[in-house]
C-alpha cells in the first residue's frame, strides 16, 4: 500500500536518507504512524522508533536527525530512539511498510493497529486516549485482536500487570465494550 507523507516530513526524511551512509531499517511508533496510515490529524514534530537495523546506526542516525541535530533544527522535526516502551511480543512479523518510494536508504516500518494500540494502553496518557478513540472511530481496532494479542504477547511481559489491567479494563468499557448477549 502506497503511503503518502506530507511536507515537511517528506522532505526532512529525503534529507535523512541523502545524508546516511548505509541503509536503515526503523521499526516506527506514535504519532507519526497514526499520521501517516490512519490519518490522525494532530501533529507531531518527532518519529519514535523501537528498534534499528543494523543497531549500529542508531548513533549516525541520530547525529544527522536527533534532537539538536542542523536537520532537526531546519524542519522543526526529529528522530528519537524509545527506550523505554512496552509492546506484543510478535509485533516485527506484523510491521506496515510506510517507507515513501523516493527514499533509497531509509525504511520505515510501522506497527500494526493493534499493536499500536497496546503500547498506549500501557501508558494510557490523555493523548494516548485520544489516539485510541480516534482509531476506534475509524474502525480500526478489532476488540477479539486487541485482547489475543494482549494475552498472548504483552500482558506477560508488562513490568506493572495490574496497573495494565486496570488500563486495558478501562479502553475497553470506554472504547470498545462487549457485546451485548441475549434479546
Amino acid at each position: 500500500m502506497p503511503v503518502t507523507i506530507p511536507d515537511p516530513w517528506l522532505s526532512f526524511l529525503r534529507d535523512v536518507d541523502r545524508q546516511i551512509t548505509e541503509p536503515i531499517t526503523l521499526h516506527c511508533l506514535g504519532g507519526f504512524v497514526l499520521a501517516v496510515l490512519w490519518g490522525l490529524p494532530r501533529s507531531t514534530g518527532d518519529l519514535d522508533f523501537i528498534d534499528i537495523v543494523p543497531g549500529q546506526a542508531s548513533d549516525e542516525l541520530l547525529r544527522i536527525a536527533g534532537d539538536g541535530s542542523a536537520l532537526a533544527g531546519k524542519y522543526q522535526l526529529r528522530f528519537q530512539r524509545v527506550t523505554i516502551a512496552e509492546y506484543p511480543e510478535g509485533y516485527a512479523s506484523r510491521l506496515v511498510n510506510i517507507t515513501p518510494g523516493s527514499l533509497h536508504k531509509l525504511t520505515l516500518l510501522g506497527l500494526e493497529v493493534h499493536d499500536l494500540v497496546l503500547t498506549k494502553v500501557v501508558r494510557l496518557a490523555p493523548r494516548d486516549r485520544d489516539d485510541i478513540a480516534f482509531l476506534v472511530k475509524k474502525r480500526a481496532v478489532d476488540r477479539d485482536v486487541l485482547l489475543r494479542r494482549s494475552e498472548e504477547e504483552l500482558r506477560p511481559y508488562v513490568l506493572n500487570e495490574s496497573r495494565y489491567q486496570e488500563n486495558l479494563a478501562l479502553c475497553l468499557e470506554e472504547f470498545l465494550p462487549g457485546r451485548k448477549k441475549g434479546p
